[in-house]
């Protein structure tokens, strides 16, 4: 087995206990857990200051230094690789980083890999992945499930929507109020509840409410190519009917036809969304629709952190 020192760096607090660790463990390395300034991999997350440059972690008098004797020493490093890995809405490019893993579509280099969050929440355990967790839902998602039609589930349910938020700001508000006038609307989480302090302290979990709605409102936080979450997975996987708010490249991970995006309903004020809600042919159409077309894997991730590793213990 072979060993490797990460450190890192503005990375959420459970870090070390999230897939990318195992699934580096998975490989056959034991990972040492570092302070930067020993660390054969230095991985750097959204909580950085951006275009942070990777030697904060040393004094500032003696960066320049540490510059100039990385320029000039070529068969030894004398810095940790850096991996940019990033669970939020930021680009694969927000630090500077030898190699990133984003949500990011499109970008023209083998120092990048797109791996978008939703994925981490999904049940690996069919490709030896057995200890991560998604503990605000409640379980890890069946991949098998995610492939299946969504059933008539949400169509014996009351027809009324839920939202779990902690906030209404925009476009959240205005997605809440056009749902609203067409069907019933009950929010939870800290916006609607003012004694949940956050989403950890809520007290409930989310496939125990949504299990009781035809609909789950899941918007994502913002609009990038890309940028998709585990909202409308867990919204399907409820057996609910997920209504979105994302980027209209959303297909490349989702089949669009087993979903509601409002982001295009904004140009007519939403005056099509009765149509669609009140309609039940079109509600119907819904059940035969999978999410996922095609089965995802870890080899492609795997594949780019090979790479890695072996450049940073080499």
């Amino acid at each position: 087995m072979n060993s490797i020192k990460i450190a890192t760096e503005g990375v959420p607090h459970d870090y070390q206990s999230s897939l990318l660790p195992m699934v580096i463990q998975g490989m056959g390395y034991k990972i040492d857990w570092v302070k930067p300034g020993e660390a054969d991999l230095l991985i750097l997350g959204p909580f950085c200051k951006k275009n942070q440059k990777p030697f904060r972690w040393c004094p500032k008098p003696l960066r320049p230094l540490l510059n100039k004797s990385t320029e000039a020493i070529k068969t030894k490093k004398s810095r940790p690789l850096t991996l940019f890995h990033t669970q939020e809405n930021e680009r694969h490019d927000f630090v500077d980083a030898d190699y990133s893993i984003s949500f990011d579509l499109g970008v023209q280099s083998d120092k990048h890999f797109r791996f978008p969050y939703w994925m981490e929440m999904l049940d690996w355990s069919h490709e030896g992945i057995t200890t991560n967790t998604n503990p605000r839902y409640g379980e890890l998602l069946k991949i098998s499930t995610l492939m299946s039609p969504l059933g008539s589930r949400y169509l014996n349910r009351g027809g009324s929507c839920a939202l779990l938020s902690s906030h209404l700001r925009e476009p959240r508000g205005s997605l809440f109020k056009a749902l609203e006038k067409v069907v019933p609307i009950q929010g939870f989480g800290a916006f609607f509840n003012k004694e949940i302090k956050d989403h950890h302290s809520s007290g409930f979990l989310k496939r125990g409410v949504l299990k009781d709605f035809s609909y789950n409102l899941c918007p994502e936080n913002g609009l990038y190519p890309g940028y998709y979450t585990e909202k409308i997975p867990e919204a399907f996987y409820s057996g609910c009917l997920p209504i979105t708010w994302a980027d209209e490249n959303i297909g490349v991970d989702f089949n669009p036809s087993s979903f509601l995006n409002l982001q295009p309903l904004f140009k007519s004020d939403f005056q099509d969304l009765p149509e669609i809600l009140l309609n039940k042919l079109r509600l119907e159409s819904y059940q035969s629709e999978p999410l996922l077309i095609k089965k995802p894997s870890l080899e492609p991730l795997k594949q780019f952190l090979n790479k890695i590793l072996s450049e940073a213990i080499s």
